[in-house]
């Protein structure tokens, strides 16, 4: 018998199928929905013969009705190109995806887990950011549809906890990578990545100082595994990311030895509303999940690199 029906909204994404691939493993029935926006079946087509893992096509801002046991509600375009070449619809998926998603949880019982983000914060004055900061937010920047619909998704998680007895765990991520990244989708470590491995000039946007924390993917996975099996009425938020900083400058110099390119770094004007820094403190983590991160920047870049010398 298997252990749970789960459903996964934005299951044919970057992080939804590397969690698709770890349910399935773990023991689970997995529902994965995804109207491939930003998605691709690319990312799940080895696991759509088998018999315990379902593909729906279907768009978060309407209603979907299955019966689950739990529900990973991670669909949104998550990258600054792809959730600024909609702005609105992407407001829509978080806010709108967030109330359909609570509603199945509502009426099945299912425990739901909400992938919220680290851009809640904003571009913070504290360093690292804890759960209990609050954020310096642009309300009406072109990264707000993003930051704005997130902040949102959050508050109806909690008002369906304390309104009606849902049982959520919200999870705040910060920036991951690894493979199945979108080859366009303007992440910095992808960026550098192809960049790289085709000769052409690395960007850095501003002066590189900036700072980053960069998760591996698989590390991410199991905090949000470790996060929905936790404790009953621990809900979160917790931050999981990699308390380890760099420079966008220092991340661009990695890529370089490693990939062993002979491209030259360029820079370019910092875009607006881009932070200054992001670094997740994790104390929480530690100590209710038991998490930390494993795997080195150099060690996941390396398996990262590998995936798209295949890809591109």
């Amino acid at each position: 018998m298997r252990k749970n029906r789960v459903l996964v909204t934005g299951g044919a994404g970057f992080l939804g199928s590397h969690l698709c691939d770890r349910l399935i493993e773990s023991g689970n029935d997995v529902i994965c929905v995804d109207n491939l926006f930003t998605g691709s079946k690319d990312n799940i087509r080895h696991l759509l013969d088998n018999p315990y893992f379902e593909f729906i096509r279907h768009d978060v801002t309407q209603p979907i009705f299955v019966e689950c046991d739990q529900i990973y509600n991670l669909a949104c375009p998550a990258s600054p190109i792809q959730y600024q070449r909609d702005p609105i619809y992407t407001t829509k998926t978080s806010i709108y995806g967030a109330f359909n998603a609570l509603g199945l949880a509502k009426r099945t019982g299912a425990r739901i887990l909400q992938s919220s983000t680290s851009e809640v914060y904003g571009d913070p004055e504290c360093n690292p950011q804890p759960e209990s900061y609050r954020g310096r937010v642009n309300t009406i920047g072109p990264r707000s549809c993003y930051d704005e619909g997130k902040r949102v998704a959050e508050t109806l998680f909690f008002d369906y906890h304390r309104q009606h007895g849902v049982d959520i765990k919200v999870m705040r991520i910060f920036n991951t990578y690894g493979p199945r990244m979108d080859i366009g989708d303007g992440r910095v470590v992808s960026n550098f990545i192809v960049q790289a491995l085709r000769g052409q000039d690395i960007t850095i946007y501003g002066d590189g100082s900036q700072t980053r924390s960069f998760c591996y993917v698989d590390d991410l996975i199991e905090g949000m595994i470790r996060l929905m099996n936790s404790r009953e009425g621990f809900t979160g938020p917790v931050n999981i990311g990699n308390p380890g900083e760099f420079t966008i400058k220092q991340l661009a110099e990695m890529v370089v030895e490693l990939t062993g390119t002979s491209s030259k770094i360029i820079y370019e004007d910092l875009p607006v509303d881009d932070p200054t820094q992001r670094k997740p403190d994790i104390t929480l983590a530690k100590k209710e999940l038991n998490w930390e991160p494993t795997i080195a920047l150099r060690d996941g870049l390396q398996k990262t690199i590998d995936y798209f010398k295949g890809v591109i």
